[in-house]
């Protein structure tokens, strides 16, 4: 890493992890601003069940690439690199160290490497595959997509009909299979980032992960959060947006962990305690799918959260780093 650059943090780990404590510790000892890499956090009115720094902690500890948009619209990792660019340039020219912390992997990767340049969205297609889909399911989607792009239907989320939607999208407008552009793309949004790309960062980077040793630990952590999550009212903040009227449950925001169990409860198709149990079990499966990213992420040092003194061990690492801690 070169010395002239200047210096960026990354704070990365999986859900529930114990990233927001030692993001404050680590701003209040070095002057930090914050800059989130949370594809939920940029919703305004998704609070608790997207574990969002209230605005005192918010006045205490600058904050960046918070409530950015209404739940009805989409946020992109494309955009979510303009804007990440942004408030690092602006943050690292007041003389601050940005310090990126959150658990979507896509919005590190995409920060660092290119993405592919693939067809905007075209209304006209997404609608008449909107009709199909509430008519008939996502079954002849997904047949049409194996069809069309096998490698994409293997490699894709196939529960996810926004997933769905975006590669059959994709193809419809272009003629040309989602799957390509990702091969034509230094980032592909699935295989593992290149120690050269991470060189080739404008800024410095030193890269932490705080996650438990052990497994079982961070699957207990994750079902107290979201325990934790329910006593302090997430039934209510996810039945105003219910009630709004506009939204539903193909929106990427409501697809949110969390979000999307307490959906089907307030639908009507899940009981309290299938939404609970789904949520934990959902929020598992999310830190696994986490962790598996995080392996392959190069020049990362691993801080085991549930050990002793895990910000001494974070100072240890910033100093062999150069940093003044």
């Amino acid at each position: 890493m070169s010395a002239d650059k200047p210096t960026a943090i990354f704070l990365m780990g999986p859900t529930a992890a114990g990233k927001t404590d030692l993001s404050l510790a680590l701003t209040e000892r070095l002057g930090c601003e914050i800059v989130s890499v949370d594809s939920a956090l940029v919703y305004k009115g998704m609070n608790i069940g997207t574990a969002k720094p209230d605005a005192e902690l918010r006045r205490r500890y600058p904050h960046h690439l918070i409530d950015l948009i209404d739940p009805a619209e989409a946020y992109s990792a494309a955009r979510f690199r303009e804007d990440a660019f942004t408030a690092i340039q602006s943050i690292t020219g007041r003389g601050k160290i940005p310090l990126l912390t959150g658990g979507t992997m896509l919005y590190y990767k995409a920060l660092v490497e290119p993405l592919a340049t693939m067809p905007g969205a075209h209304p006209e297609i997404r609608e008449a595959m909107h009709q199909v889909l509430q008519k008939e399911g996502l079954a002849p989607l997904l047949a049409e997509l194996k069809e069309v792009d096998p490698e994409a239907w293997a490699r894709i989320d196939r529960d996810n009909p926004q997933r769905v939607l975006r590669a059959l999208e994709v193809y419809r407008a272009s003629g040309r299979p989602i799957s390509r552009f990702w091969a034509e793309s230094v980032n592909d949004g699935q295989g593992s980032l290149s120690s050269e790309a991470l060189a080739a960062f404008p800024w410095r980077l030193v890269q932490l992960c705080v996650a438990p040793d052990d497994r079982a630990v961070l699957h207990q952590r994750i079902a107290l959060r979201f325990k934790a999550m329910l006593d302090q009212g997430f039934e209510a903040e996810v039945r105003q947006l219910f009630e709004r009227g506009d939204l539903h449950p193909d929106l990427p925001s409501i697809r949110s962990v969390g979000y999307r169990q307490m959906w089907h409860y307030l639908s009507g198709e899940w009981s309290y305690q299938q939404m609970t149990e789904r949520g934990i079990i959902a929020t598992r499966q999310l830190a696994k799918r986490q962790l598996t990213w995080l392996r392959r992420w190069p020049d990362l040092t691993w801080l085991d959260s549930s050990a002793p003194r895990l910000e001494e061990r974070a100072w240890q690492r910033l100093r062999k780093a150069g940093l003044d801690v």
